[in-house]
């Protein structure tokens, strides 16, 4: 047989395999995306914090201060989300996704008439905007990292100047 026919042979196969690899990397990207859009719209938008229950892996770690690790632990830091803050609207202004990684972009708003975290009730609107970046094992959230402006939160709470 011809090197030159083996050649182009298995370079064919090489790209067929590339590209069912990188077609499937969409869909899973995709998928977290649709996984990830819905979840955040639900525990945050609609208050249903059990929602975390199955969105959540057992080892979830969210990057904040301080650190917070758990699925139990993870559900009272968002239920701080929902019972402070009335008129909550949670937008995902973009979001985008590479194999296991989302990255959002969003915006939340709503007006603190509960206790936030031991802050109680202020009264005043916030509208507040950052990004996250979450890694997805097997659909399911495995890791967070939350970036917004925490100053400029604390200043609209009235709690700074």
């Amino acid at each position: 047989m011809n090197k030159s026919i083996v050649v182009i042979a298995l370079a064919g196969l090489l790209f067929v395999a590339c590209k069912n690899e990188s077609a499937e990397r969409e869909k899973v990207a995709q998928a977290n995306i649709d996984s990830y859009s819905k979840t955040w719209d639900l525990v945050i938008n609609e208050g249903k914090i059990n929602v975390l229950d199955t969105a959540y892996a057992p080892e979830i770690v969210l990057h904040t201060v301080p650190e917070i690790n758990g699925i139990a632990n993870s559900k009272a830091y968002y239920a701080f989300f929902v019972t402070g803050f009335s008129n909550r609207k949670f937008i995902v202004k973009d979001i985008f996704a590479s194999g296991d990684k989302v990255t959002k972009y969003w915006q939340f708003k709503g007006t603190h008439t509960g206790d936030f975290m031991g802050i109680p009730a202020t009264g005043k609107t916030i509208d507040i905007q950052g990004c996250t970046i979450a890694k997805m094992v097997n659909g399911k959230i495995v890791d967070e990292r939350d970036f917004m402006d925490n100053m400029d939160f604390m200043k609209q709470l009235g709690l700074l100047k």
